[in-house]
């Protein structure tokens, strides 16, 4: 009998080497019947004539494994016995495919049969249950991940999630991911309890203590770890300046806030996987007051001194939005939405305002929001415009406003003057001596 013709009745029998039932000796000459993996050879070998050569064998079981549908939905339950079967066939494709003729079609026909086993291999050791969609561990909010073609990598032990096959997991709070396999050995809390019961950086610029203070283990996971590699590869996190293994420490880089504060350097440099984290949950929390921290910055970065500026005279227009009704239907002050901050205080920073400021690009969008707002007070609003100053020292002039560049406050009335006329009148502000005289005569006549 050809072979051909062989090849023809076998696929006609829809074999599946997945099927439980074993082959029929009876059958031989027939129609083969549906058998598992290991008949999967015998029935190769009972079409087989002794005279074929090893090689047209192989090729014959190569087609015949391109033919099989690997997922297809087996009939019954799987055994340890099938994913021995699959590892043996996994094998014998390695084999073929180094035999193969180069580039030759039926060497691509071969890696794509292995690739299917090993799906089939890896969904047998990881069969995808009825995992809940949200998990609660250790203060993580795990949220089952419907994505199937992202590559991510499980935090937890450091091998690729492959989302096709395999269920996996990401904490809504840290962004912590694993395989639903690896949930039962997590061990690390969720960093954004730390976020919101400790919201400060450590402003040391790497506190490095020595791996003899830790016991030449991770600071993390508690692993032997050594500066030469055994038994693992010691890697220094630059924001703690403490050392961690491979597992705990992927060379993964980070800004660091000590560094920008102290030296304006904004380099990225190593840090371990929590910092990490931490540092990108924190870094739009406005947690640095640079005054007190390092006062002399402002004298050396002239960006800084700009943006203060800027922040001072939004500061100054706040009273005029919050009660102007068309500033407010307007929402003017939702410009600034994402930097809450700055509409409430104008001496804390956020260690993204930094970045921004560095690169310029805080100054940009400031200086377009701020000419936004003083435009709708100076010429779009008259309401707005009737809440402005005349100068009370000259009384010449256009309308004055505190946010003006040329105009000075009085600290205590907080009525405006020019600034020429204010520091070139030696008298007190005349508004002060107004309400004083006042308040003398009104304790003189109750």
């Amino acid at each position: 009998m050809e072979y051909n013709e062989r090849l023809a009745r076998f696929r006609q029998g829809h074999v599946n080497p997945f099927d439980k039932r074993e082959i029929d000796s009876s059958t031989e000459g027939k129609d083969p019947p549906k058998h598992g993996v290991s008949t999967f050879i015998k029935y190769i070998n009972i079409y087989s004539s002794p005279e074929e050569s090893k090689t047209q064998r192989s090729d014959r079981a190569m087609d015949l494994g391109l033919a099989e549908d690997h997922f297809s939905q087996p009939v019954g339950s799987f055994v340890a016995s099938d994913v021995d079967q699959l590892k043996q066939a996994i094998a014998e494709c390695k084999r073929l495919i180094l035999e193969l003729p180069e580039h030759s079609e039926k060497q691509k026909d071969t890696v794509i049969k292995l690739i299917h086993l090993r799906l089939k291999l890896q969904e047998l050791k990881d069969p995808e249950e009825d995992e809940p969609n949200l998990q609660v561990l250790l203060e993580h909010r795990f949220s089952k991940e419907k994505s199937k073609s992202v590559k991510q990598m499980c935090d937890k032990c450091s091998t690729i999630i492959w989302g096709l096959i395999q269920t996996w997991y990401t904490c809504t709070g840290c962004y912590y991911r694993c395989h639903s396999k690896c949930m039962n050995l997590i061990n690390k809390p969720c960093v954004r309890s730390k976020v919101s019961h400790q919201s400060e950086y450590e402003l040391s610029i790497c506190p490095e203590v020595g791996l003899d203070k830790q016991d030449y283990r991770c600071a993390e996971c508690r692993t032997p770890i050594s500066l030469r590699g055994v038994p693992n590869e010691a890697r220094q996190c630059d924001y703690t300046g403490q050392y961690y293994c491979s597992s705990c420490h992927w060379n993964d880089t980070a800004i660091i806030p000590s560094r920008v504060i102290h030296n304006w350097e904004f380099e990225p440099r190593k840090v371990c996987r929590t910092s990490m984290r931490y540092l990108a949950l924190m870094i739009s929390r406005p947690v640095l007051k640079l005054k007190e921290i390092n006062p002399l910055l402002f004298n050396f970065v002239e960006e800084l001194v700009e943006i203060r500026k800027l922040r001072q005279d939004i500061l100054l227009m706040k009273p005029y939005f919050i009660t102007c009704k068309e500033a407010m239907e307007a929402r003017l002050l939702l410009h600034l939405q994402d930097r809450q901050h700055f509409v409430e205080n104008d001496d804390m920073y956020s260690l993204q305002d930094l970045i921004d400021t560095s690169s310029g690009r805080l100054s940009c969008s400031l200086t377009e929001i701020h000419t936004t707002f003083a435009k709708h007070i100076k010429l779009d609003c008259e309401k707005c415009q009737a809440k402005g100053f005349m100068c009370e020292l000259c009384k010449e002039g256009d309308i004055l406003f505190p946010f003006d560049n040329h105009t000075s406050v009085c600290h205590d009335c907080f009525a405006v003057f020019h600034r020429d006329c204010y520091y070139d009148n030696s008298t007190t502000c005349p508004h002060c001596a107004r309400m004083l005289e006042r308040q003398h005569e009104e304790s003189q006549n109750p």
